[in-house]
């Protein structure tokens, strides 16, 4: 070997004439072609070229859609998670590690009587909380590999497939958890059912996310009990239909008793509007009347009290004038009184003859005494 890497030095100074020669190997392959050397020399540059093409190949890893890859860096401990299909590099001599896992939707299927692998196992059975056992003959859980997190699969399941071991216990111990949590009854409700299946996911996803894995979908068939129990549930859904059938009955009742109400409120109002609008109307007529009542009765009022308190006052004048009156006649009269009182006997007597003048006075004694208790006076012509 040693001869033979001489051999080629000399032929590569030999051909490019100097001793710098070894600067332009294309050139001197050409050479030693046109030289022509030895069937060693031929194994040595074939078996070179083998080994860098296939440091080349081994250079490069595809990606496949719905694949994910993990990309190692085994002198930094830097890791690189690729999703994207196509080619990713590679550095030989161990320096990079690729490890391509499976992100596509995985079906993970709970049917039959026995584990067939890892993603087809038996099937479900739930004891419920009223002690009744169910089952479910096929229960089906869509599952995949979230490609961000493709590290948290690889460092927590190991290489491979090893995430698809997690389905069976975390699956079969949530789903008969949470459907255990409804009773026999309660569980033949699809609202019930459904609500239970998600509380399932939600917990499913929870625990395996932590992971790099996700729970896209459980699909869960009505639930099986045994043959009595079929039945009862069958004269149960007869007996509900015939419930939902009164309640329709029932809510067309109501409907059109709602409607019939609604056009007799309809017609009442209409009655009760043209009356009110009739009260109303005579509401208003009414007050115009006692307004017009009121004003009449004010008017009159004042005008009778007007006329009242001006008839008062004439009075009140007229009195004053008859107490004047009468005051001057007292006291006319009460000076001839006193006038009448100074004069001589004579004087009284002749004015009392002229008083009594026309008037006969017959003077008749009823009895024998001097002095007559009775006169009796009889009036003759037109005095008295």
């Amino acid at each position: 070997m040693h001869a033979t890497g001489a051999n080629v030095s000399t032929t590569k100074r030999t051909s490019n004439g100097r001793s710098g020669g070894g600067n332009n190997p294309l050139g001197d392959l050409t050479a030693k072609i046109r030289a022509g050397g030895s069937w060693l020399d031929w194994v040595w540059y074939g078996g070179a070229a083998v080994a860098i093409l296939a440091v080349m190949l081994g250079s490069f890893t595809s990606i496949q859609p719905g694949q994910v890859a993990v990309r190692v860096n085994n002198v930094t401990g830097g890791l690189k998670t690729v999703t994207q299909p196509g080619w990713i590099t590679r550095l030989p001599f161990g320096i990079h590690t690729v490890y391509v896992l499976d992100a596509s939707p995985q079906t993970f299927t709970m049917h039959g009587t026995k584990q067939t692998d890892d993603l087809n196992v038996g099937e479900l059975t739930v004891r419920a909380s009223d002690g009744s056992n169910f089952h479910f003959q096929d229960t089906t859980i869509i599952f995949q590999v979230v490609g961000d997190e493709a590290e948290k699969v690889l460092s927590d399941a190991g290489l491979e497939r090893g995430f698809v071991r997690w389905m069976r216990p975390y699956a079969r111990a949530i789903l008969r958890d949470e459907f255990g949590k409804e009773s026999t009854i309660s569980v033949s409700n699809p609202a019930k059912f459904g609500e239970a299946t998600e509380r399932a996911k939600t917990r499913l996803n929870e625990l395996l996310g932590a992971h790099g894995v996700t729970i896209t979908q459980i699909v869960t068939p009505r639930p099986q009990f045994n043959d009595e129990y079929e039945k009862l549930i069958e004269e149960r859904n007869s007996l509900g239909n015939q419930n939902e059938v009164i309640k329709s009955n029932l809510a067309a009742a109501l409907t059109s008793r709602e409607r019939k109400l609604a056009e007799v409120n309809r017609d009442q109002n209409r009655l009760i509007q043209e009356k009110r609008t009739e009260l109303e109307s005579a509401l208003a007529t009414a007050l115009a009347e006692q307004a017009n009542n009121t004003r009449e009765a004010d008017t009159y009022k004042i005008s009778t009290i007007g006329q009242g308190q001006a008839n008062r006052s004439a009075a009140t004048q007229q009195a004053q004038e008859l107490r004047g009156q009468l005051e001057a006649d007292y006291r006319a009269r009460k000076s001839e009184i006193d006038a009448f009182r100074s004069q001589p006997v004579e004087r009284v007597m002749e004015r009392l003859g002229e008083r009594l003048k026309g008037i006969t006075i017959a003077i008749e004694p009823w009895a024998n005494d001097a002095a007559p208790s009775r006169i009796e006076v009889e009036q003759v012509g037109g005095a008295q």
